[in-house]
Parts: C-alpha cells; structure tokens; sequence
C-alpha cells in the first residue's frame, strides 16, 4: 500500500498504552507507548489552575500524539518506498 489510512492510524492508538497525569494542578502529560515500544509524550496546560480541566488537556495532548503518529508513520512509508 502507498498510503497511510485513517484505519492504521486508529489501530495504531487503540492499540497505544495511554497514560495521562496532572501536574502542578494545571499540566496534563499524556505519554503514548506505541506497539513497537516507541513513546511519544505531549503536555497541555491552563494559565490559571482555575479554568484546567483534565480531560480537556487529555483531549488536546491524544490529538496532538494522534498527528505526530501520522507524520511518523508517513515518514516511515516514504522511507520504504524510496528504497
């Protein structure tokens, strides 16, 4: 296949072991080990403790992990086929 679908994507989360923690009680840190044990970590904060919500900054972090994921394996796939 010459394309990275939205469904390799998707397996490729369902299958991430997801973790996520609150720090200073407005950081969220999500870490995502991936099937083949690569992490990917991203963070999501509020500027007043406030206004953080969790789930929110869960929310943010997993998409942003979600278009790295993207990116990686799209790299990946333009390595095989320039071979």
């Amino acid at each position: 296949m010459n394309k990275v679908s939205n469904e390799q994507i998707n397996q490729i989360m369902e299958n991430a072991v997801i973790t996520c923690n609150t720090l200073h009680e407005k950081v969220t840190i999500v870490t995502a080990k991936l099937y083949n044990d690569f992490v990917i970590v991203e963070a999501s904060g509020a500027v007043d403790k406030e206004n953080y919500s969790e789930e929110i900054g869960k929310e943010i972090c997993l998409e942003r992990i979600r278009n790295k994921v993207w990116e990686l394996e799209g790299y990946h796939l333009a390595c095989k086929l320039s071979d």
